[in-house]
């Protein structure tokens, strides 16, 4: 049997992979800034196609799935390779959720067009999309880069997250109690901050499966939360 060929085959198997991996989250990444300016700006075709977008988001996770199960199932991964491939397909859950999370976004566009929105609301859920896509592309890199510090620093830049949505929350509940005709949008956008707060939990979950891969475990500690609204992680 020709060992070395066989090992070629898996890597090179493992790398269509990953490569799918780093496209998807390139595909999450922009579906998630397009929903916030959608949202923002108030630009209805923004949004519709986020949600078509997401289209492809799913297609890229079947095909990682498909191909991770090819590898499992024919090529007989070591430990080691058989931590990646665990990997990989967890960090392509995680994104295809973090994508739905956009699309969800963008359907409250539609309604949310409609309505008179509280001034700075959806600049600053523009500000927390910003920020937690960071966090996704940091946790892209560190799994490319094999990188664990780079992957602690983004499981405890998660608490930086929940304090912004903390704030966006308690901003929605002012406008609400100052006059009841706020509640409809500000509900409207509290939901997309929660999504958004959401997807820097999946950003947290890639993260954290750079360490395991890296090490063998996953982190010992508890995930450091700050969400203070009551309304669940």
């Amino acid at each position: 049997m020709n060992t070395a060929h066989i090992v070629t085959a898996f890597d090179r198997d493992l790398e269509s992979a990953q490569a799918l991996v780093m496209r998807m989250g390139g595909l999450v990444e922009t579906a998630l800034l397009d929903a916030a300016e959608a949202l923002d700006t108030r630009d209805e075709d923004l949004a519709s196609r986020v949600r078509t977008g997401d289209t492809a988001i799913d297609a890229l996770e079947d095909q990682i799935n498909t191909q991770c199960a090819h590898l499992l199932a024919l090529r007989g991964p070591t430990a080691s390779d058989l931590r990646t491939v665990l990997t990989v397909m967890k960090i392509a859950a995680s994104l295809e959720r973090a994508g739905d999370y956009a699309k969800n976004m963008a359907k409250r566009t539609a309604v949310l067009s409609q309505m008179t929105l509280v001034a700075g609301g959806p600049g600053s859920i523009r500000r927390l999309a910003k920020a937690v896509v960071q966090m996704l592309t940091d946790a892209l890199d560190a799994y490319i880069r094999r990188d664990v510090k780079l992957a602690e620093d983004v499981r405890h830049r998660d608490r930086d997250i929940d304090q912004m949505y903390n704030s966006i929350f308690r901003e929605l509940l002012t406008h609400m109690m100052e006059d009841p005709r706020n509640i409809g949008p500000c509900m409207h956008l509290h939901f997309i901050a929660k999504n958004i707060e959401r997807v820097g939990d999946h950003a947290t979950a890639v993260a954290e499966q750079v360490v395991y891969l890296v090490t063998g475990a996953l982190p010992g500690d508890e995930r450091p939360k700050v969400d203070s609204t009551g309304t669940g992680a």
